[in-house]
């Protein structure tokens, strides 16, 4: 009889016994700002790249792919095992998204946007990849502004998820800045330091660019779900420099036909993410059942 049930066992499908089939009504969407597309510490890469593998994501929303090519960006997809990706432009600081479903209705925004906004469909999720303004509070209200707007056309019965780098601050962290002696005065020091720079308006943080995303209809995940604070920026990788204080930069956002399928969203802080970049990686999980289309099958 063991022989038997043995030999039915083996006749079994091998996808039945892969974690990643095993769970496949569960979404994984990683948002990783890779510091300058390695072109600082190249080093860092493979490392980065062995990283993101592990976590096994569905989607990646990445920020700061300096020097990349949509094959570069492909090529590392691959290495995680997705088959798909898309990049927002080829200059600057440009965004990028990558799947282990199709990317459908891409959207490549350059103007108004310091940056650019990528936005595309894949996995059952509409995902903008956000990478706002660095250092001025009032082109981040504009970039904002924009966003809202195009957020305001869409169905809200549409599961959307804005995720990256959004170099701004959340009220729900407040209590947390306001213990921290030197935020403000680091601020004034970066704004003195580049004169286009003005991150203090009316020397003070400010949290209304966050306000207007959660009045727009958007749920902080992070802030959701977690039972402490974590900062994303900065991270131990860059010595010697003055980044200040530890603080949250990178967010998941997501509507109400999304976050109520949210079933956890952390920052990933540990001792192996503090040399990887200059900012930690967030990563968050949704249940979406059978609404969730199959992955292709390479």
């Amino acid at each position: 009889m063991i022989k038997f049930l043995l030999f039915l066992f083996c006749l079994l499908p091998a996808h039945l016994f892969c974690e990643t089939e095993k769970n496949g009504s569960e979404l994984r969407v990683l948002s990783y700002n890779v510091w300058y597309g390695f072109t600082k510490q190249p080093e860092r890469k493979k490392k980065v790249i062995e990283y993101v593998k592990s976590l096994k994501p569905d989607i990646v929303s990445l920020q700061e792919l300096n020097s990349y090519t949509e094959e570069k960006l492909a090529q590392d997809a691959r290495s995680w095992g997705h088959p798909h990706s898309a990049l927002l432009k080829t200059g600057g600081f440009p965004t990028g998204i990558t799947s282990r479903f199709p990317i459908k209705e891409i959207s490549r925004t350059l103007e108004g946007y310091h940056h650019g906004l990528l936005s595309c469909k894949t996995g059952g999720v509409r995902v903008y990849v956000i990478h706002l303004h660095p250092g001025h509070w009032q082109i981040r209200h504009r970039e904002v502004d924009l966003l809202t707007r195009e957020l305001a056309k869409r169905n809200p019965s549409e599961k959307i998820l804005l995720a990256g780098d959004f170099n701004t601050f959340s009220s729900r962290d407040r209590k947390q800045y306001e213990k921290s002696p030197d935020i403000i005065p680091f601020f004034r020091r970066i704004d003195e330091r580049w004169k286009s720079n003005r991150n203090l308006r009316e020397d003070q943080l400010d949290y209304t660019h966050l306000e207007k995303i959660e009045k727009a209809g958007y749920l902080d995940l992070v802030a959701g779900k977690r039972t402490r604070f974590l900062g994303t920026f900065p991270t131990k990788n860059r010595p010697g420099e003055d980044n200040g204080p530890s603080r949250r930069l990178d967010y998941f956002f997501a509507n109400r036909s999304l976050a109520s399928l949210c079933k956890s969203a952390v920052c990933l802080v540990n001792e192996k993410t503090s040399y990887l970049s200059d900012h930690y990686p967030v990563l968050a999980v949704f249940s979406l059942g059978d609404s969730q289309p199959k992955p292709e099958k390479k």
